[in-house]
């Protein structure tokens, strides 16, 4: 009942201009979603109104996968998923997935702003009808739990922990010695509640955004992985576009880009601030043995991965 809502949305939508580009999107935080809209707005602006933009929030069309699937049907243009999702469409995405793979937010930025780097990543869905435009920060991901805080390594040893559906994040999590529990992000509230769950791994917005904060109050930074979210369009979508049109959409989606860049401090330590505010105490956490734990991940790389993750680590030596 709800795809073909769905559907029923986006066509009434489709059919209100030949160049109205819909874009679906999740629950997101609130920076992200400015940035989005900004790219509406610029869309629109760099294209003289020619091409706008038609929103359809909060998983009004579904989950995360499910509109990547419609963006390579054609039913949806646009939308902005985890790069930990991407990785089952294309292996690449999940170099991002690994585990200490930046040295902090700066090293991050200089990265992904990197064309040699983030061009080849965009293009590697292409085949399957998708490609990436830009990205957005989605932090760093750190460990939160119920009942007993992460301090350490050993405190990980046997706690059932949430992660995305990415084989990388699940087998980083198994080395950490914690049992992964690959599961949408709409289950975590109610798993942690039941103890089911006995924690996850998110940034600090997922403690307010998604509530996880009154069930979940220990918060420990290790800064485990940074994955970023994609902004992607269906190339179905991008080839109808002339020529003119479709350089706007890629120089709206930079800018956006850069517009979220502006917000994003200021929002999580705003989001720190009101997890503070539930209960939730936060903790600092020496990452060195978890790096250790992790350290076969790197050696089990394929050739083409290894080549990616030394451009990263270049980047952060500049």
């Amino acid at each position: 009942m709800k795809t073909l809502t769905a559907l029923a949305l986006i066509l009434s939508a489709g059919a209100a201009s030949a160049e109205t580009l819909r874009f679906g999107y999740a629950q997101n935080a609130a920076p992200t979603v400015e940035a989005m809209h900004k790219f509406g707005e610029l869309v629109e602006e760099k294209t003289g109104g020619d091409v706008t933009v038609q929103f359809f929030p909060d998983s009004q069309l579904g989950g995360e996968r499910e509109m990547v699937e419609m963006l390579q049907g054609g039913a949806l243009d646009i939308t902005k998923v985890s790069a930990g999702l991407m990785e089952s469409f294309g292996p690449v995405y999940g170099i991002f997935a690994m585990p200490y793979l930046f040295n902090d937010q700066d090293h991050y930025y200089k990265a992904l702003d990197d064309a040699s780097i983030m061009q080849p990543v965009y293009e590697s869905t292409r085949d399957q009808g998708v490609v990436g435009l830009a990205y957005y920060n989605s932090g760093a991901r750190n460990f939160y739990t119920t009942k007993v805080p992460v301090k350490s390594l050993e405190d990980l040893k046997g706690l059932k922990i949430r992660v995305l559906q990415s084989p990388t994040a699940i087998r980083m999590t198994e080395l950490l010695g914690a049992t992964p529990v690959a599961m949408g992000q709409a289950e975590v509230y109610t798993s942690l509640q039941q103890g089911i769950l006995d924690g996850a791994e998110n940034n600090e917005s997922a403690l307010t955004i998604a509530r996880h904060g009154e069930v979940a109050k220990h918060y420990s930074y290790d800064a485990h992985t940074r994955i970023p979210d994609i902004l992607l369009i269906g190339t179905m979508s991008l080839d109808r576009l002339s020529e003119e049109n479709r350089a706007a959409v890629l120089e709206a989606a930079k800018e956006s880009t850069e517009f979220h860049k502006s917000l994003w401090d200021a929002s999580i330590e705003s989001e720190k601030a009101a997890a503070a505010e539930m209960g939730v105490n936060f903790y600092e956490v020496d990452a060195a043995p978890f790096r250790e734990a992790v350290a076969p991940m790197y050696d089990e790389l394929d050739a083409d991965k290894k080549a990616v993750v030394e451009q990263i680590r270049a980047a952060g030596a500049q």
